[in-house]
């Protein structure tokens, strides 16, 4: 009998890599909660029309990468491709934006898109994401972008580069179009191509073909075109960034890949990554709101690749905390020992240590390998005497050596060896 595979196109993460998907995680989600996000759950499908209309007909997001199927009751239903629009649609549905502004959410999950799979690139991917909903104010334009910053710099990554734009308010972006489709009317393109252009000409800058870079590079640039409102905006949060220490480059070229995008936008790269170099990236969305049928609210956000950070930090070979090992491995070497020794576990564990033990009735010999291969910090044996005595020899499994404890005592050393 054939053995069952995972899907084509997809990242599954088991241990001992699993340990660096959750680490980074994790370390996405606290850099959020640490600057007063909440914890928004989201459904894993919508409405196909969420994200028809609120991502963009002309993104090659929704014409070409939804996973969409009819259900049972023969509504068109879409596998989640990305978060912000089924968080607006959230904070809409659950009048979120009639209380106190900005809603602050931090969600996290996997999403969905149709694409050929390669190195960095999956059909079924996770992202950590952020949203500030409901005031137009560069300062928090310069915090989703720090919250980002923070977590790269306490997960240990230092070949990153910050890129940012501003892709204006709808007067920059109503002048500039009318420049930009009369350039693009010049240039010989195929019938697709001019009819994607029709839908928003934005999208020719995201075009990975060369023939097409080669066509766009003399094309008019938005940053030219802003307007007073909007330059002012741009040069806050440049401002506020430079005061914060954050590096950064200005790419007068830059086009997200979602149509929703307005004003500040952001990609973060790791240049250890190849052709798929991106880790990260948002901006601010101004009228989607209103477009999918709530207030007229600004609001700002992000999504992080966890898989891609994951990749980061194996190229950069970012170490592992000591918080997502063991503290303590038991070896236990009788049935009166291993009930004792689940005892104890479960005593240590509830004071927040992480404890297992070599469970299957095994030799010193054998637990003391199972100890090795745990990775645990700590191990003790746990036999007659030791029960007899409460006396026990605390194995450094780093270096080797033994330390005379107490049973009474051992959570306390194990605690101040973190």
């Amino acid at each position: 009998m054939a053995k069952f595979q995972a899907p084509k196109g997809v990242s599954e993460y088991f241990p001992d890599r699993s340990l660096y998907f959750e680490y980074v995680r994790n370390t996405l989600i606290d850099s959020a909660r640490t600057s007063g996000y909440k914890l928004i759950e989201l459904p894993v499908f919508e409405d196909t029309e969420l994200f028809t209309r609120g991502v963009g007909e002309s993104t090659d997001v929704v014409s070409k990468e939804m996973y969409t199927f009819e259900d049972r009751g023969g509504r068109s239903i879409t596998l989640r491709p990305e978060g912000t629009a089924g968080v607006m649609r959230s904070v809409i549905e659950h009048n979120l934006d009639r209380g106190q502004l900005p809603v602050k959410v931090w969600y996290s999950g996997a999403f969905f898109r149709a694409e050929r799979p390669q190195a960095g690139r999956y059909r079924q991917f996770y992202q950590v994401g952020i949203e500030a909903i409901g005031l137009n104010d560069p300062e928090i334009d310069v915090e989703v972008i720090a919250i980002a910053e923070r977590a790269f710099k306490t997960l240990g990554l230092k070949n990153y580069q910050l890129e940012i734009t501003s892709l204006g308010d709808v007067d920059t972006r109503q002048r500039y179009s009318k420049d930009l489709r009369a350039f693009i009317s010049t240039l010989d393109l195929d019938e697709a191509t001019v009819a994607r252009a029709e839908l928003n000409p934005l999208r020719l800058f995201d075009d990975k073909r060369e023939e097409i870079k080669s066509a766009m590079a003399s094309a008019p640039i938005l940053l030219d075109y802003l307007s007073p409102e909007s330059a002012a905006h741009f040069e806050r949060v440049q401002n506020g960034l430079r005061a914060l220490n954050i590096d950064f480059i200005v790419n007068n070229r830059m086009v997200r890949g979602l149509d929703y995008y307005t004003e500040t936008a952001f990609e973060f790269s790791h240049r250890d990554l190849g052709a798929q170099s991106g880790i990260g990236g948002g901006g601010r969305y101004d009228g989607l709101m209103e477009q999918l049928g709530g207030q007229s609210l600004s609001g700002i956000g992000f999504g992080i690749g966890v898989d891609r950070t994951v990749l980061a930090c194996e190229a950069e070979g970012v170490a592992l905390p000591n918080s997502y090992f063991l503290d303590l491995f038991i070896v236990p070497l009788s049935p009166e020992a291993k009930a004792s020794a689940l005892a104890l576990a479960e005593q240590l564990r509830g004071e927040g240590l992480s404890v297992d033990i070599a469970y299957g009735d095994r030799s010193l010999k054998g637990g003391m390998k199972a100890a090795d291969k745990s990775g645990a910090r700590f191990s003790v044996v746990l036999g007659d005497d030791e029960l007899a005595s409460s006396n026990l020899t605390l194995k450094d499994m780093r270096t080797g050596e033994g330390e005379a404890v107490t049973i009474a005592s051992l959570g306390a050393h194990l605690r101040s060896a973190r």
